[in-house]
């Protein structure tokens, strides 16, 4: 059985019409097509549709049956059509996006913004989340796009890069350390700590690298380990030790009246990513949204 999309609408339209001279010129098409095409869906079904006569076009009982059957198919298929036409339009749509809370905070809102703008119709979803959450997230497919670091030997998603963070150290103005006219790594093995928990990409990122220059810090024994960047910064403003972040607090930091120090030896940086999962095909909105963050920050 092969019935298309052609033979239901020239049934349904016949048979509202009454006529297949009146249904040919509502389709555009000529008699004779529409009658083939009414013939074509009777011999698919095995069912006689019309009672033909000379002057006269009647719809069976079957006929009757199957009316509103395939009248709702045809509003279906040429929904799901003009659906698409409008995805693919961008007339509407919707993203979501997973992104640690600083970038959640102090990079994202003012791109949602402009693409909003030139994008009224289509809603942008931002869930702000741990940096470890973002590529559970987009690895399981509850978000379209997220904002994070890949780790090097990951092989399900996608990473583009959007900035680099440098690593840095932040002080409260009264630490002994604001002093110092070079900060270097090995300065805080003798400080509290305070930074991101262990899983989380940033901590790896920065153990990693300690490592490979052979800088031996404590982290595992001295440093506190918080779950929210605003946390680390207000513990710091509140005297309870030295927090190891990156550069994206900075901004935030300055604003409390704290210190950003950039230690040395070595400079260790990560990338921020535009993440997506490689073996997911976005929307035609999801593509248009990573499309303009990639176009702004670069």
């Amino acid at each position: 059985m092969d019935i298309t999309l052609k033979q239901l609408r020239a049934f349904v339209t016949v048979a509202n019409l009454g006529q297949f001279t009146l249904a040919a010129d509502k389709l555009g098409s000529s008699q004779s097509a529409v009658s083939t095409l009414v013939r074509q869906l009777e011999a698919n079904l095995n069912l006689r549709l019309f009672d033909r006569h000379t002057r006269l076009l009647r719809l069976t009982q079957a006929g009757m049956d199957i009316l509103p059957i395939a009248a709702r198919a045809v509003a279906d298929i040429e929904g799901m059509v003009e659906s698409s036409r409008e995805l693919n339009a961008l007339r509407r749509g919707k993203v979501t996006m997973a992104a640690g809370t600083v970038q959640a905070a102090l990079m994202l809102p003012q791109l949602v913004h402009g693409f909003n703008k030139l994008h009224p119709e289509i809603a942008v979803e931002l869930h702000d989340v741990a940096e470890k959450t973002v590529l559970e997230q987009v690895a399981n497919g509850s978000v379209d796009l997220g904002i994070g670091t890949v780790p090097d030997d990951d092989t399900e998603l996608m990473a583009t890069r959007m900035a680099t963070d440098e690593f840095l150290v932040v002080l409260h103005a009264e630490d002994p350390l604001v002093k110092l006219p070079e900060l270097r790594w090995t300065d805080l093995a003798d400080r509290k700590l305070i930074g991101p928990q262990r899983g989380n990409p940033i901590r790896d990122r920065l153990e990693s690298e300690l490592t490979r220059h052979g800088i031996i810090l404590p982290l595992d024994k001295a440093m506190q380990e918080v779950a929210l960047p605003l946390t680390i910064i207000g513990m710091v403003e509140g005297g309870l030790g030295v927090a190891i972040m990156t550069s994206a607090v900075t901004r935030l930091a300055t604003s409390m009246g704290l210190i950003v120090r950039t230690p040395t030896e070595p400079h260790i940086k990560r990338e921020v990513s535009l993440i997506q999962k490689r073996a997911r095909t976005l929307s035609p909105a999801a593509r248009r949204f990573r499309d303009y963050l990639l176009k702004s920050v670069h």
